[in-house]
């Protein structure tokens, strides 16, 4: 552990009420060596979205995914057991699936060794004469693995707790919903050039840009009534909702954003999952550098949603995405400055971001404790 990133992470403090904090400093969002330490200890360290729990629902289905570079395939086996496995070859590392689909076997592109759908290798053609070669050890590595509601996750350490258990505040909250009964419509994907926490701030700053980022979601919630609730793992925005008025310019935000309240949750570390009468969708933000990242949008609806409402749904959504788009690579850019170095947080609007803050600083500190014992 070199001693410039310790003073890095050590510059922060996470006890300081929020009243007196500052925000994390600037070079949190830049760099290089805090990005690598924040994957390896928090990325590989917690529950992560993989899949939509529709796409696997029947034997032989399979997803694969991406968690900071390690190759995931979450697939239904014969015996309807659902399994997380490493998607690398145990011969030359390829991986053995590709996208999403249903398949009775998997099978390597490469050299055409296959396993079944439990990860257990199968055929080896042309692999005759090799010595101390046992099959039955070489079957695709096995990941923990979790199902709740409509998700699908993955734990690429070894979890403590269950994720309900983890954030049993959701599962209590939002029973309204009925999440369960949500069915998966679709994903769409954002790269963005910022810091992966530059949108994970902006998610959590209690609506204090909504009004001059998103107009159209401006008129659909109520803003004089918008809150934050923090738990031990995670946070919730809870705003009442407007009626709909067809006068206004937000109209078709209204239509497919309904109800008497919405629910914006953030689950430690980077997963976002937003909540209306009929209509919810997972954001999950993953580093792909320091200072750039992808979100991840699933978007899933109450059975029986006509279709002409299911996409106008997402096309309302991939419009104020585009808008938080633009404003986080603005803010990347203003990071760069020499001219900045900490902020302050609202008291009234920013104790997500603060709690976000802490939870980061406070787990960072516990990996380099960890490191040095």
């Amino acid at each position: 552990m070199t001693e410039s990133l310790r003073d890095l992470i050590e510059a922060f403090e996470p006890d300081r009420p929020l009243e007196q904090a500052e925000t994390i400093p600037d070079c949190w969002y830049r760099d290089p060596a805090l990005a690598s330490f924040e994957s390896e200890k928090l990325l590989r360290n917690s529950w992560q979205l993989v899949a939509a729990a529709d796409q696997v629902a029947r034997a032989g289905q399979f997803v694969t995914a991406d968690i900071d570079g390690e190759p995931i395939l979450v697939v239904r086996d014969e015996r309807d057991s659902l399994r997380a496995l490493a998607n690398v070859c145990r011969h030359r590392a390829s991986p053995v699936a590709i996208g999403a689909g249903t398949t009775d076997r998997l099978r390597c592109p490469y050299h055409g060794w296959t396993y079944d759908l439990s990860g257990r290798l199968r055929g080896t053609p042309e692999f005759d004469g090799v010595e101390d070669f046992d099959r039955s050890c070489q079957g695709l590595a096995p990941w923990s693995l979790d199902v709740w509601q409509s998700f699908v996750f993955t734990h690429l350490g070894s979890p403590g707790k269950p994720f309900a258990e983890q954030f049993d505040p959701i599962g209590t909250m939002t029973k309204r919903f009925g999440l369960e009964k949500m069915r998966w419509a679709g994903r769409r994907e954002y790269r963005l050039e910022c810091n992966w926490k530059v949108f994970v701030d902006n998610y959590l700053d209690g609506g204090y840009h909504v009004n001059a980022v998103h107009p159209s979601l401006a008129g659909v919630l109520d803003y004089s009534g918008y809150r934050t609730e923090m738990f031990e793992w995670c946070n919730v925005q809870i705003s009442p909702m407007r009626a709909p008025d067809p006068k206004r310019d937000d109209a078709s935000a209204a239509e497919v954003r309904s109800g008497d309240e919405a629910q914006y949750w953030w689950l430690f570390p980077n997963l976002m999952i937003n909540c209306y009468d009929g209509v919810m969708d997972s954001n999950l933000v993953l580093p792909t550098g320091p200072e750039r990242c992808v979100v991840l949008f699933d978007f899933f609806f109450a059975e029986g949603t006509p279709n002409d409402l299911i996409a106008e749904s997402i096309a309302v959504s991939d419009r104020i995405q585009h808008e938080d788009v633009d404003i986080c690579e603005r803010v990347q850019r203003g990071l760069c400055s020499t001219a900045f170095t900490t902020g302050r947080y609202s008291v009234r609007r920013e104790s997500g971001t603060w709690h976000f803050h802490q939870l980061l600083a406070r787990a960072l500190r516990r990996a380099l404790a960890a490191a040095d014992s």
